[in-house]
């Protein structure tokens, strides 16, 4: 037996003890493709995706039409010869192959303008996010949410709500349709900071929606973060935000994309993958001591496993993802697309929030069994009922949060026996917590 096999062995022997089913073959024949050489993207001519080698490694094409509708929705357009991009899967939906029972329907965007000057394309930008947003601020399928564009100069309040200087602005379809936002100053003074203002720095960029997939009785939250880069007359491309994204997590969903992709990545930087694992071990560090939720730590800590040499940790954690508790996760997720659908105003019809609610319950009753089955359909049925309350206030509020509670819970519970389960994974989650 080589020295690989027996450290796959001691994973699968950990796996057996947690009561976690690994398959050895599947696993070998995922750690040999993860060590292949290669960094060059790769296109799968049946599907028309690409990505990186190691992203393609996690992807399945089985919802791929779906994701492309929701894509036709989420996506930011612009005039022909001056605004081109590459819309991307990403987060559990871009890893659809492990992940049986994603969360939200998330999308990443790279945007490159062709302008004069910088300001012109923050303008563009600017431009071309509110106009997604007002194409899809109600509609049969979809419902638009809030928008992210800009920072808060300094402390203050919006919208009754403390925020510091530094801090991304949500921005509400009402205000986005206003172009203008209105701060109360540490210092009691007013502001008003308008939309072409906060482009120009625009910071994390992104749009929100809650849709509906009728075929499948299903609600999902779908986000689109945006990279948006300028080109400059001489040719250069540069990141508006200051940060050119890597491209490690990704699954670009159209091969006519890849002209696009392939001119704006060849400008990350050459240390993007130290990059992008110091980022996502700052989250886990966040989500194992300040914001406990130690299933957003598994799915980052899978990502940072298989992008640093840690692919056996990385074949336990891959396979956790497909084992019938962590649909808590997903229901976890949803609640908060539930109460999203069902805000006033919505045109998110109350029949697809009933089935969605109802399709949780039965995927509960299904996959869990005892208390657990029992604590989470109770709180479900309590939600359900108050949900279709629109005038509910304080008390659907204080249901939402109870609902969340009583799942991340049991959530945290499953993913924290699992992951300390492992001595080694065990052991990177108490050197992150003491860095915290």
């Amino acid at each position: 037996m080589t020295s690989a096999q027996d450290d796959l062995q001691s994973i699968i022997e950990s796996a057996a003890r947690l009561g976690v089913q690994l398959d050895q073959e599947g696993a070998l024949q995922w750690l040999a493709a993860l060590a292949a050489e290669g960094e060059q993207p790769v296109v799968s001519d049946a599907s028309g995706v690409f990505g990186h080698r190691i992203s393609m490694l996690d992807f399945t094409p089985t919802d791929l039409e779906r994701f492309r509708r929701i894509g036709h929705v989420v996506e930011v357009t612009g005039p022909e010869g001056i605004v081109e991009g590459a819309l991307a899967l990403s987060g559990s939906a871009a890893q659809s192959k492990i992940q049986s029972f994603p969360g939200d329907c998330d999308y990443f965007q790279r945007l490159n303008i062709k302008a004069g000057t910088r300001e012109e394309a923050c303008r563009i930008m600017a431009d071309c996010m509110r106009a997604a947003a007002r194409r899809t601020a109600t509609g049969d399928p979809f419902q638009f949410l809030e928008g992210k564009l800009g920072s808060y100069p300094d402390d203050c309040t919006h919208g009754g709500v403390q925020r510091s200087k530094g801090a991304p602005i949500t921005w509400t379809p009402a205000e986005i349709e206003a172009e203008v936002i209105h701060l109360t100053m540490a210092d009691g003074s007013e502001r008003n900071l308008t939309w072409q203002d906060a482009a120009l720095d625009p910071g994390w960029c992104k749009l929100d929606w809650v849709v509906t997939d009728p075929a499948r009785r299903a609600l999902s939250n779908a986000s689109n973060v945006i990279d948006v880069t300028w080109e400059a007359p001489d040719g250069s491309i540069v990141p508006l935000d200051g940060y050119l994204d890597a491209y490690f997590q990704e699954v670009y969903l159209e091969a006519d994309d890849l002209p696009t992709f392939t001119k704006v990545v060849q400008h990350v930087s050459d240390d993007a993958l130290d990059e992008y694992v110091d980022r996502l071990q700052q989250e886990v560090r966040k989500y194992l001591t300040k914001q406990l939720n130690y299933g957003k730590a598994a799915k980052r800590m899978y990502n940072i496993f298989r992008l640093s040499g840690k692919h056996l940790e990385a074949a336990f954690v891959r396979e956790l993802f497909d084992e019938p508790a962590t649909i808590l996760y997903q229901v976890w997720s949803l609640i908060s697309t539930l109460d999203n659908a069902t805000q006033p105003g919505t045109s998110i019809p109350i029949d697809a929030v009933r089935d969605q609610a109802d399709t949780l319950m039965l995927q509960v009753i299904d996959m869990l069994e005892g208390d657990e089955e029992a604590e989470i359909v109770s709180a479900l049925l309590s939600l359900r009922r108050t949900l279709e309350d629109q005038d509910a206030g304080e008390r659907r509020t204080a249901e939402v949060e109870a609902a969340q509670n009583r799942v991340i819970n049991l959530v945290n519970t499953f993913f924290r026996e699992k992951l300390e389960g492992v001595p080694s994974i065990r052991q990177y989650m108490l050197d992150m917590q003491a860095q915290s």
